[in-house]
């Protein structure tokens, strides 16, 4: 029997994983549960995705089995207190916002509950997502590979230390907005030298997609497979020097500092 699943709050973290869930068919529609505090949010995942939806928190844990905190974190606090008498010592706790902790939560409830901390990124809803995945002593191991099968329905998901968190966030939660700026200010470079936009932005966002897949699936070392393609003397290497005068790297690196910097 599958379990049900349900989303308290629905912005767009919550979507891309409701979309994920339901394209890949992980889980029927009819097993997802969300609310959500403005009715027009929830009629459009209810028209979009086929999903039960409801304005009342309570509901949602009282039918869930597995229960994602999908909201702000300043409302964790507010929205702990509405379930923590909903929710029974089967269920399990989703916590998918910045700077919580495993602990913080499992003092909100005032008890211990089967907690999973778990930082996924947007490409989940392309069925390319990466979650990192903590969780507490009372998750089972068996639970783990369902939570394990969960996220890697919609992409991939690797468990890690909760210490390593805020990194993890950083490299793989937000760095998808890291990349977009690159694939623009790529496309741009094209645009100038007389490309259409439109044929830019393919060409450059297939390119990064296949290099990503270079690394991924053949375990080479990065900068093996940058060295080769930069024949000597030749136009990459040239363009890899510029970036390296530029600060490239350096300007990634504290890029990803002050997202851990924020997170803590």
């Amino acid at each position: 029997m599958q379990r049900k699943i349900g989303f308290i709050g629905s912005g767009n973290m919550a979507e891309a994983i409701i979309g994920g869930l339901v394209k890949s068919e992980h889980t029927e529609p009819t097993n997802i549960y969300a609310s959500n505090r403005t009715m027009p949010k929830l009629l459009d995942l209810k028209v979009t995705y086929g999903i039960h939806i409801a304005e009342d928190n309570k509901d949602v844990a009282r039918q869930s089995d597995i229960i994602f905190l999908s909201v702000t974190p300043d409302k964790y606090s507010t929205v702990i207190d509405e379930i923590k008498d909903i929710v029974t010592e089967d269920s399990i706790i989703v916590i998918i916002a910045a700077g919580q902790t495993i602990e913080q939560n499992e003092q909100r409830f005032e008890r211990k509950v089967k907690m999973v901390k778990a930082m996924p990124n947007t490409p989940v809803l392309v069925g390319e997502g990466l979650t990192a995945i903590s969780v507490n002593d009372l998750v089972t191991e068996g639970e783990k590979e369902e939570i394990r099968r969960l996220f890697e329905s919609f992409g991939k998901a690797e468990f890690i230390d909760e210490s390593l968190m805020d990194t993890a966030s950083a490299v793989g939660g937000s760095s998808p907005a890291f990349v977009y700026t690159f694939i623009e200010a790529m496309a741009d470079a094209a645009v100038v030298n007389g490309m259409p936009r439109d044929k830019s932005y393919k060409i450059v966002a297939q390119a990064v997609l296949g290099a990503a897949k270079m690394v991924l699936d053949t375990g080479v070392h990065p900068g093996k497979l940058k060295d080769d393609v930069c024949s000597p003397g030749g136009t990459t290497i040239q363009s890899v020097a510029s970036l390296e005068e530029s600060g490239f790297r350096s300007a990634v690196i504290k890029a990803v500092q002050a997202n851990v910097d924020k997170m803590k």
